[in-house]
């Protein structure tokens, strides 16, 4: 290469031709010699450590773990809240001496997030009690509730103040007609426990459910200490507890049932006991069904015939009595207003699909009636029965008889719903009340009978409200056997009497007639319980905002 060639700029292809004379400006000189580290590479961070600083290391390191992970440390139950809702925080005041209905119905109509953190455990138990077995527990006392007859509402507000009183917190039980389920999470980052327990066998017994609401009283009452153990102890001895009254006293109280029903729609003596008769007789069939196992359909199917068939004999016999009142007031004693009323009320508070199989059964209980009169009225009027739909229109208006008969028959449905003796006296006024209040409505003030017992039933809902919420106890007692009176005996019959005399249409009415005033029962008690809650608040207004159900969307 010349010397003119050297001056020449080289041209970029020559630059980046490789050429091992030319080096870069940083390049070590030769000759110079740089200490180098055995594995490390020659090219460095700025933010590496410098050789011989070692940076302090913690003591044990935590693994590396989600975002969601509690720090350590962290209590759920005393830790702060770790968001805030949209709303902000509402200001609950839950007082601690309104019953513990009102207070867990209020805490289930809230979010989780916003309900108030139980108290400090204090059951005897060191670190607390194991949390299957509280919920073994809780499922074990919404059985009894449940197969009580109770309305779904107040069997889940019962199973969340047991997990409550023993420290569970974000505990969300679920009931319908035959399962109940519950289930605990601890934390957002804790696996759930959930716990199930079916239904299998139902029976009416006030006094049971009466001594199951004491133990959940006393289980969410801060002052009283109720251990695990104690708890199941008290509960086992409540299955255990014999019914108040013998079968004898269940079989009389039906037959006086029957004849008080039979006096309220125009019956004399005769037609009393005519009617009390059948329904006794009725009453041993079916407990003669229930010991061969056949199914509470048929058990009403049978029932229904003896008054029906007592009726038709009069008639045959040409005997000068009411035989429509001596059938009516057999079907007093079997018509299903429990479980009318507690399935009504489920559908009212938000709870269809129990609402629906209990309105299921009791369809299932109207049709077996109804099967078992119209075998009954098709013989009679085959072998050429008179009997007639047109004495409905001619009922004699007697006050004070069918003011004691009413309350009478308030009484003998006490009787047999197994009701705590106590509970038998307020009851039976109530009874008296409502049919005081549909009597001076109907007959005297002239306003139709469907919205006669609406306003009779509504009473009757708030008066057992009140009571139950004097005596910190379930409101069943006070009013399913008070709303016997207004029961629909006598359209029921008549509408099943002009069906079998081939009449379908007036039948029909009539039936239409007696699901109208049954359906009136039924929102009436549920109504009245309702503005008692309205006018007796619990806590702050805010609480009550939180508990309003949805709207629709």
């Amino acid at each position: 290469m010349t010397e003119a060639e050297d001056r020449k700029p080289r041209s970029d292809e020559a630059r980046t031709t490789y050429d091992p004379e030319v080096t870069s400006e940083f390049a070590v000189p030769a000759g110079l010699a740089v200490p180098r580290a055995g594995t490390e590479s020659e090219t460095t961070s700025e933010f590496a450590v410098p050789e011989g600083l070692e940076a302090p290391q913690p003591a044990s390191a935590e693994p590396e773990g989600s975002a969601f992970s509690l720090p350590s440390g962290y209590s759920a139950q005393h830790g702060p809240m770790v968001f805030t809702p949209p709303g902000g925080v509402p200001a609950v005041s839950l007082t601690k001496d309104a019953p513990w209905q009102d207070r867990m119905r209020t805490m289930l109509r809230m979010p989780v997030t916003e309900r108030p953190a139980p108290e400090p455990v204090h059951k005897a138990e060191e670190g607390g009690p194991a949390v299957p077995r509280v919920l073994d527990l809780t499922l074990r006392i919404g059985e009894l509730l449940l197969a009580g007859g109770e309305n779904a509402e107040d069997v889940e507000a019962a199973m969340f103040a047991v997990c409550r009183s023993y420290g569970l917190d974000r505990c969300e039980p679920n009931v319908t007609f035959t399962l109940l389920s519950i289930s605990h999470q601890p934390s957002l980052v804790d696996d759930p426990v959930t716990a199930s327990r079916t239904v299998r066998r139902r029976g009416t017994d006030y006094t049971r459910l009466a001594a199951v609401f004491q133990l959940v009283d006393d289980l969410s009452y801060p002052e009283t200490h109720v251990s695990l153990e104690e708890a199941y102890r008290r509960l086992a001895e409540i299955r255990r507890n014999r019914h108040p009254y013998p079968g004898w006293a269940l079989t009389a109280a039906s037959g006086l049932l029957a004849g008080a029903a039979s006096v309220l729609v125009g019956g004399d003596l005769i037609v009393f006991f005519a009617a009390a008769l059948g329904a006794m007789l009725g009453d041993r069939l079916a407990w003669l069904c229930a010991g061969r196992g056949l199914p509470e359909f048929y058990q009403f199917t049978v029932a229904a015939m003896p008054p029906a068939a007592i009726g038709v004999a009069l008639t045959l016999a040409h005997v000068d009595v009411r035989a429509a009142a001596v059938i009516t007031g057999g079907l007093f004693a079997l018509l299903p207003g429990r479980a009318l009323v507690a399935g009504v009320q489920d559908g009212l508070t938000g709870f269809y699909i129990t609402a629906s199989a209990r309105l299921l059964e009791v369809m299932y209980f109207f049709v077996g009636i109804v099967i078992g009169v119209l075998i009954v009225l098709y013989f009679g009027v085959k072998v050429g029965g008179q009997l007639n739909p047109e004495a409905a229109l001619n009922i004699e208006e007697r006050p004070l008889l069918q003011i004691a008969a009413a309350m009478l028959l308030s009484l003998t449905f006490a009787v047999l719903l197994q009701q705590e003796r106590s509970t038998v006296l307020p009851v039976t006024l109530n009874g008296g009340v409502a049919w005081s209040v549909y009597g001076a409505m109907h007959y005297v003030g002239d306003i139709s009978p469907v919205a006669s017992t609406a306003v009779a039933a509504g009473l009757v809902g708030l008066f057992g409200q009140l009571l139950s919420r004097f005596r910190f106890a379930s409101a069943l007692p006070y009013t399913t056997a008070a709303i016997g009176p207004l029961l629909p005996g006598s359209a029921t019959y008549f509408g099943l009497l002009s069906i079998a005399q081939n009449e379908v249409d007036k039948g029909l009415v009539s039936l239409a007639k007696a699901a109208s005033l049954a359906m009136a029962i039924a929102i009436g008690v549920n109504l009245g319980a309702e503005i008692s809650r309205l006018f007796l608040r619990v806590g702050s207004a805010g609480k009550r905002r939180a508990a309003k159900r949805t709207r629709g969307f």
